[in-house]
């Protein structure tokens, strides 16, 4: 009953969220700056949600993301540019193209444990920059060219689809399983679950949601350069992460927005701009290490505002 409960508010507060920007959007009120930062706060909600499920839940420490990133990104700048197909079926071939890719970098990589695994993401994500730097199908350094189809309808459903899939992964047994793995993989694997199997489906559906908002990515921003996802890129996202709060989808959320508001309209300071976004960090790391929601998700804070029990993103 209980999460049935929250299935219905989440499902109802997304619902008049959506409706009352797309409201706003209709009637002139919000001009193109304000539905662009939008959109792009609902991308960098979507990478941050689908690296928490590879990071926070599963424990496997990736800076690679921005890889598949740009994996969802050219692939579905191709099926629109090239192939001339429809949007939303290049926005799921960017999502199915970077699976692949996920569980291709996952099923060797994930073997490795720690700096190893970072290090082996990081080296992926810099080979697929350079192997678009050097196609001239997709504009090699010069870039591609994309048209403008993504819409604030197109990413808030997207934005929805990504945080209901991982919230119910999380909970599901499966999603368990990927904890007892963070908790201890060793005492998991005698427990008999199959690590290697649970790590990489928690990578590769991390690494769809990655193609996806890249797939927004690119018909958001008109063009698409490989210098767009280099390593500083896959540093952004795992700062989304680490800020909120390892294991915490709503710290990672609130981080993602928090960041994107800072940043866009810090753009106006170039000269300022890193030093005053680094000081944020700082200052947020000195005063809450655990970061901003810790391993608690909202509905524990909201459990204790009404008196009713809440959980955190382990159940307890």
């Amino acid at each position: 009953m209980k999460k049935i409960m929250g299935f219905s508010i989440f499902v109802l507060l997304s619902a008049v969220s959506y409706g009352i920007v797309q409201s706003l959007i209709s009637a002139g009120m919000l001009n193109q700056f304000y539905s662009n930062t939008l959109i792009f706060i609902a991308i960098n909600v979507i990478l941050a949600a689908s690296l928490h499920l590879v990071i926070g839940i599963t424990g496997q420490f990736s800076i690679g993301h921005a890889g598949f990133l740009a994996v969802g990104a050219y692939i579905s700048a191709i099926f629109t540019m090239k192939l001339h197909l429809p949007f939303v079926p290049a926005l799921a071939a960017g999502g199915i193209v970077a699976a692949l890719a996920g569980l291709l970098v996952g099923i060797p990589s994930l073997r490795l444990k720690g700096d190893y695994l970072a290090i082996a993401t990081l080296g992926f994500a810099e080979i697929i920059r350079v192997v678009f730097l050097n196609i001239d199908y997709v504009g090699g350094a010069a870039g591609m060219q994309v048209s403008h189809f993504t819409s604030w309808s197109y990413a808030f459903v997207s934005l929805f689809v990504t945080l209901l899939v991982i919230m119910n992964f999380t909970n599901s047994t499966h999603g368990r399983a990927c904890i007892a793995i963070r908790e201890n993989e060793i005492a998991a694997d005698a427990m008999g679950i199959n690590t290697t199997y649970y790590k990489v489906v928690a990578f590769a559906i991390g690494s769809f949601f990655a193609g996806i908002a890249g797939g927004l990515y690119a018909h958001n921003f008109y063009i698409i350069q490989p210098s767009n996802f280099g390593f500083l890129k896959s540093f952004d996202i795992l700062i989304f992460v680490v800020l909120g709060g390892l294991g915490s989808l709503s710290g990672a959320v609130f981080a993602a927005i928090l960041m994107t508001i800072v940043s866009t309209f810090l753009q106006g300071y170039p000269e300022t701009r890193m030093i005053i976004y680094s000081v944020v960090l700082v200052i947020v790391m000195l005063y809450r290490p655990q970061g901003l929601m810790g391993t608690k998700e909202i509905t524990a804070y909201l459990g204790k505002w009404t008196g009713a029990k809440g959980e955190d993103a382990y159940g307890k």
